[in-house]
Protein backbone atom coordinates (compact mmCIF):
# COMPACT_ATOMS: atom_id res chain seq x y z
CA UNK A 1 0.00 0.00 0.00
CA UNK A 2 1.13 3.99 -0.95
CA UNK A 3 0.71 4.64 2.77
CA UNK A 4 2.49 2.05 4.39
CA UNK A 5 5.18 2.65 2.17
CA UNK A 6 5.56 6.62 2.94
CA UNK A 7 5.00 5.85 6.50
CA UNK A 8 7.74 3.13 6.41
CA UNK A 9 9.71 5.44 4.28
CA UNK A 10 9.29 8.92 6.11
CA UNK A 11 9.46 7.79 9.64
CA UNK A 12 12.05 4.86 9.34
CA UNK A 13 14.28 5.54 6.26
CA UNK A 14 13.87 9.58 6.47
CA UNK A 15 17.00 10.85 8.32
CA UNK A 16 17.63 14.95 8.74
CA UNK A 17 21.05 15.73 7.42
CA UNK A 18 22.98 15.95 11.01
CA UNK A 19 25.00 18.64 9.96
CA UNK A 20 22.34 20.73 8.22
CA UNK A 21 21.66 23.49 10.44
CA UNK A 22 16.63 23.50 10.63
CA UNK A 23 14.85 25.64 8.28
CA UNK A 24 14.39 27.69 11.39
CA UNK A 25 17.38 27.39 13.59
CA UNK A 26 18.57 28.05 17.57
CA UNK A 27 20.38 31.29 16.52
CA UNK A 28 16.63 32.79 14.92
CA UNK A 29 15.48 35.80 17.00
CA UNK A 30 11.67 35.09 17.11
CA UNK A 31 10.29 33.77 20.67
CA UNK A 32 11.01 30.34 22.07
CA UNK A 33 8.93 28.59 24.52
CA UNK A 34 9.12 25.26 26.60
CA UNK A 35 6.69 23.34 27.33
CA UNK A 36 5.73 20.27 29.25
CA UNK A 37 3.82 18.91 26.52
CA UNK A 38 2.52 19.67 23.11
CA UNK A 39 -0.64 17.97 21.40
CA UNK A 40 -1.21 18.63 17.45
CA UNK A 41 -3.32 17.26 15.20
CA UNK A 42 -4.75 17.50 11.74
CA UNK A 43 -2.03 18.84 9.46
CA UNK A 44 -3.01 16.79 6.97
CA UNK A 45 0.57 16.46 5.48
CA UNK A 46 0.05 15.89 1.82
CA UNK A 47 -2.62 17.68 0.52
CA UNK A 48 -2.69 21.93 -0.58
CA UNK A 49 -3.96 22.56 2.47
CA UNK A 50 -1.24 21.75 4.80
CA UNK A 51 -0.16 25.03 6.33
CA UNK A 52 3.04 23.33 6.65
CA UNK A 53 5.61 26.49 6.74
CA UNK A 54 3.87 27.69 10.04
CA UNK A 55 3.38 24.21 11.65
CA UNK A 56 7.65 23.81 11.03
CA UNK A 57 8.22 27.56 12.69
CA UNK A 58 6.24 25.78 15.66
CA UNK A 59 7.87 22.93 15.99
CA UNK A 60 11.08 24.48 15.71
CA UNK A 61 10.31 27.35 18.71
CA UNK A 62 8.46 25.61 20.88
CA UNK A 63 10.01 22.31 23.09
CA UNK A 64 8.51 19.83 25.08
CA UNK A 65 9.06 17.00 27.36
CA UNK A 66 6.37 15.09 25.51
CA UNK A 67 5.07 15.77 21.95
CA UNK A 68 1.47 14.32 20.84
CA UNK A 69 0.41 14.30 17.31
CA UNK A 70 -2.76 13.45 17.50
CA UNK A 71 -3.98 11.76 14.39
CA UNK A 72 -4.66 12.92 10.51
CA UNK A 73 -1.14 13.75 10.52
CA UNK A 74 -0.52 12.21 6.97
CA UNK A 75 -3.84 12.47 4.59
CA UNK A 76 -4.00 8.66 3.43
CA UNK A 77 -7.51 9.58 1.74
CA UNK A 78 -5.56 12.26 -0.66
CA UNK A 79 -2.84 9.84 -1.51
CA UNK A 80 -5.02 8.07 -2.95
CA UNK A 81 -6.06 11.06 -5.17
CA UNK A 82 -4.14 13.82 -5.27
CA UNK A 83 -0.98 14.01 -3.22
CA UNK A 84 1.13 16.91 -2.77
CA UNK A 85 4.17 17.09 -1.20
CA UNK A 86 6.26 20.21 -0.46
CA UNK A 87 10.05 21.10 1.05
CA UNK A 88 8.20 22.46 3.86
CA UNK A 89 6.43 19.48 4.73
CA UNK A 90 9.28 17.57 4.82
CA UNK A 91 10.70 20.15 7.32
CA UNK A 92 8.06 19.32 9.36
CA UNK A 93 9.43 15.64 9.24
CA UNK A 94 12.46 16.91 9.98
CA UNK A 95 11.30 18.83 13.14
CA UNK A 96 9.54 15.90 14.48
CA UNK A 97 12.48 13.57 14.23
CA UNK A 98 14.97 16.56 15.67
CA UNK A 99 12.93 16.49 18.78
CA UNK A 100 12.97 12.57 19.18
CA UNK A 101 17.24 13.31 18.90
CA UNK A 102 17.11 15.61 21.27
CA UNK A 103 14.97 13.33 24.20
CA UNK A 104 11.40 14.39 23.35
CA UNK A 105 9.07 11.57 23.72
CA UNK A 106 6.55 11.52 20.52
CA UNK A 107 3.58 9.24 20.63
CA UNK A 108 1.59 8.99 17.52
CA UNK A 109 -1.91 8.54 17.36
CA UNK A 110 -3.67 7.78 14.41
CA UNK A 111 -6.93 9.16 12.88
CA UNK A 112 -9.05 8.42 10.15
CA UNK A 113 -7.02 9.79 7.40
CA UNK A 114 -4.30 7.95 8.73
CA UNK A 115 -5.78 5.09 9.55
CA UNK A 116 -3.28 2.81 7.73
CA UNK A 117 -1.33 3.48 11.03
CA UNK A 118 -3.51 2.12 13.49
CA UNK A 119 -2.17 -1.41 12.67
CA UNK A 120 1.19 -0.57 13.82
CA UNK A 121 -0.01 0.43 17.15
CA UNK A 122 2.56 -0.88 19.96
CA UNK A 123 5.42 -0.63 17.26
CA UNK A 124 8.53 1.96 17.30
CA UNK A 125 9.31 4.17 13.82
CA UNK A 126 12.84 6.18 14.49
CA UNK A 127 11.88 6.71 18.04
CA UNK A 128 7.86 7.56 17.50
CA UNK A 129 5.67 5.91 19.54
CA UNK A 130 2.40 4.21 17.60
CA UNK A 131 -0.68 4.26 20.02
CA UNK A 132 -4.14 3.84 18.77
CA UNK A 133 -5.47 6.11 22.18
CA UNK A 134 -3.81 6.42 25.90
CA UNK A 135 -3.79 8.40 29.24
CA UNK A 136 -1.69 11.39 29.63
CA UNK A 137 -1.57 12.58 33.53
CA UNK A 138 -0.69 16.17 33.38
CA UNK A 139 1.89 17.77 36.20
CA UNK A 140 -1.01 18.49 38.70
CA UNK A 141 -2.27 14.74 38.50
CA UNK A 142 -5.32 14.95 35.97
CA UNK A 143 -5.87 12.20 33.68
CA UNK A 144 -6.26 12.69 30.21
CA UNK A 145 -7.81 10.41 28.09
CA UNK A 146 -6.06 10.94 24.15
CA UNK A 147 -7.44 10.11 21.48
CA UNK A 148 -8.32 11.51 17.35
CA UNK A 149 -11.86 11.18 17.87
CA UNK A 150 -13.20 10.07 14.91
CA UNK A 151 -14.98 7.06 15.96
CA UNK A 152 -17.72 9.72 17.47
CA UNK A 153 -18.44 10.80 14.00
CA UNK A 154 -21.41 9.05 12.70
CA UNK A 155 -20.78 9.72 9.35
CA UNK A 156 -17.17 8.44 9.45
CA UNK A 157 -18.05 5.13 11.28
CA UNK A 158 -21.78 4.52 9.42
CA UNK A 159 -21.08 5.96 6.05
CA UNK A 160 -17.54 6.44 5.20
CA UNK A 161 -18.08 6.91 1.44
CA UNK A 162 -20.13 9.76 2.47
CA UNK A 163 -17.02 11.11 4.73
CA UNK A 164 -15.01 11.01 1.18
CA UNK A 165 -17.19 13.21 -0.76
CA UNK A 166 -17.91 15.75 2.02
CA UNK A 167 -13.60 15.40 2.28
CA UNK A 168 -13.50 16.44 -1.46
CA UNK A 169 -15.56 19.50 -0.91
CA UNK A 170 -14.00 20.05 2.28
CA UNK A 171 -10.32 20.35 0.16
CA UNK A 172 -11.90 22.39 -2.30
CA UNK A 173 -12.45 24.97 0.42
CA UNK A 174 -9.22 24.73 1.58
CA UNK A 175 -7.75 25.64 -1.60
CA UNK A 176 -9.74 28.63 -1.85
CA UNK A 177 -8.86 30.00 1.82
CA UNK A 178 -5.15 29.50 0.29
CA UNK A 179 -6.06 31.75 -2.75
CA UNK A 180 -7.56 34.21 -0.18
CA UNK A 181 -4.25 33.77 2.47
CA UNK A 182 -1.98 34.64 -0.73
CA UNK A 183 -4.57 38.16 -1.38
CA UNK A 184 -4.67 39.37 2.29
CA UNK A 185 -0.33 38.06 2.79
CA UNK A 186 0.37 40.18 0.11
CA UNK A 187 -1.90 43.09 1.21
CA UNK A 188 -0.23 43.02 4.57
CA UNK A 189 -3.29 41.78 6.46
CA UNK A 190 -3.25 38.81 8.92
CA UNK A 191 -4.56 35.21 7.91
CA UNK A 192 -8.12 34.39 7.86
CA UNK A 193 -9.19 31.65 7.68
CA UNK A 194 -12.84 31.49 5.09
CA UNK A 195 -13.46 27.84 5.68
CA UNK A 196 -13.37 28.73 9.86
CA UNK A 197 -15.55 30.90 9.20
CA UNK A 198 -18.14 29.47 7.27
CA UNK A 199 -18.13 26.44 10.28
CA UNK A 200 -19.37 29.19 12.90
CA UNK A 201 -21.82 30.57 10.23
CA UNK A 202 -23.59 27.76 9.12
CA UNK A 203 -26.11 26.18 11.86
CA UNK A 204 -25.70 22.84 11.23
CA UNK A 205 -21.50 22.68 11.57
CA UNK A 206 -22.34 24.51 14.82
CA UNK A 207 -24.45 21.88 16.35
CA UNK A 208 -22.30 19.04 14.64
CA UNK A 209 -19.62 20.75 16.71
CA UNK A 210 -21.22 21.10 20.04
CA UNK A 211 -22.98 17.63 19.68
CA UNK A 212 -19.20 16.39 19.44
CA UNK A 213 -17.87 17.72 21.79
CA UNK A 214 -20.70 16.25 23.99
CA UNK A 215 -21.01 12.82 23.14
CA UNK A 216 -16.77 12.45 23.45
CA UNK A 217 -16.90 14.29 27.30
CA UNK A 218 -19.37 11.70 28.44
CA UNK A 219 -17.84 8.92 27.10
CA UNK A 220 -14.91 10.08 29.06
CA UNK A 221 -16.86 10.18 31.98
CA UNK A 222 -17.94 6.81 31.49
CA UNK A 223 -14.21 6.08 31.18
CA UNK A 224 -13.36 7.88 34.60
CA UNK A 225 -10.95 10.48 33.56
CA UNK A 226 -10.82 13.93 34.25
CA UNK A 227 -10.64 15.01 30.71
CA UNK A 228 -10.00 14.04 26.97
CA UNK A 229 -8.22 15.70 24.45
CA UNK A 230 -8.85 14.98 20.76
CA UNK A 231 -8.79 16.78 16.94
CA UNK A 232 -10.96 15.61 14.36
CA UNK A 233 -13.33 18.42 13.93
CA UNK A 234 -10.58 21.37 13.45
CA UNK A 235 -11.86 23.45 16.40
CA UNK A 236 -9.57 24.49 19.12
CA UNK A 237 -11.51 24.19 22.32
CA UNK A 238 -11.09 24.34 26.27
CA UNK A 239 -14.25 24.01 28.24
CA UNK A 240 -16.09 22.03 30.95
CA UNK A 241 -18.85 19.59 30.05
CA UNK A 242 -20.49 18.83 33.60
CA UNK A 243 -17.38 17.03 35.38
CA UNK A 244 -15.02 16.47 32.29
CA UNK A 245 -12.70 18.81 30.72
CA UNK A 246 -12.79 18.85 27.08
CA UNK A 247 -10.26 20.44 24.86
CA UNK A 248 -9.49 20.31 21.47
CA UNK A 249 -5.99 20.76 19.81
CA UNK A 250 -7.69 22.18 16.51
CA UNK A 251 -5.57 21.67 13.22
CA UNK A 252 -3.19 22.75 10.88
CA UNK A 253 -5.06 23.33 7.83
CA UNK A 254 -7.40 26.09 9.20
CA UNK A 255 -6.24 27.63 12.34
CA UNK A 256 -2.98 26.94 12.97
CA UNK A 257 -3.77 25.88 16.74
CA UNK A 258 -1.55 23.74 19.34
CA UNK A 259 -2.88 22.62 22.89
CA UNK A 260 0.54 23.22 25.39
CA UNK A 261 0.56 22.15 28.77
CA UNK A 262 2.93 23.72 31.02
CA UNK A 263 4.78 22.75 34.35
CA UNK A 264 1.87 23.13 36.89
CA UNK A 265 -0.53 21.27 34.54
CA UNK A 266 -2.14 24.53 32.79
CA UNK A 267 -3.14 24.11 29.41
CA UNK A 268 -3.12 26.38 26.88
CA UNK A 269 -4.43 26.62 22.84
CA UNK A 270 -2.01 28.44 21.15
CA UNK A 271 -2.49 29.56 17.72
CA UNK A 272 0.82 30.04 15.61
CA UNK A 273 0.78 33.04 12.93
CA UNK A 274 1.98 32.84 9.62
CA UNK A 275 6.12 33.35 9.82
CA UNK A 276 6.56 36.36 7.70
CA UNK A 277 4.26 38.19 9.94
CA UNK A 278 5.42 36.73 13.10
CA UNK A 279 6.54 39.32 15.69
CA UNK A 280 10.57 40.15 16.20
CA UNK A 281 11.74 39.89 19.76
CA UNK A 282 15.36 41.54 18.88
CA UNK A 283 16.81 38.09 20.27
CA UNK A 284 16.01 34.28 20.93
CA UNK A 285 14.27 34.70 24.28
CA UNK A 286 13.75 31.66 25.98
CA UNK A 287 10.59 30.83 28.35
CA UNK A 288 9.82 27.87 31.02
CA UNK A 289 6.82 26.29 30.68
CA UNK A 290 5.52 27.31 34.19
CA UNK A 291 5.71 30.85 32.39
CA UNK A 292 2.43 32.57 33.68
CA UNK A 293 2.56 36.35 31.48
CA UNK A 294 0.94 37.36 28.63
CA UNK A 295 1.52 35.32 25.28
CA UNK A 296 3.28 37.09 22.55
CA UNK A 297 2.16 38.17 19.27
CA UNK A 298 4.00 34.83 17.74
CA UNK A 299 1.81 32.86 20.20
CA UNK A 300 -1.92 34.18 20.43
CA UNK A 301 -4.63 31.87 22.71
CA UNK A 302 -7.23 30.94 20.17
Amino acid sequence: MAEVAWFENALGAFTPPRAAAPAHSASDTTLFRRHRTIFISDTHLGTHGCKADPLADFLAHNDCTTLFLVGDIVDGWQMKRRWRWTPAQSQVVAEILRKVDGGTRVIFVPGNHDEFARDYAGRLFAGVEVINETIHETADGKRLWVLHGDRFDGVITNAKWLAHLGDQAYAMMLRWNNVLFAVRKRLGLPYWSLSSWLKHKVKNAVEYISRFEEVVAHEAKLRGVDGVVCGHIHHAEIRTIGDVLYMNDGDWVESCTALVEDAYGNMEILRWADPSQRHRTGRRKEIPAGFTGAPQAAAVPA
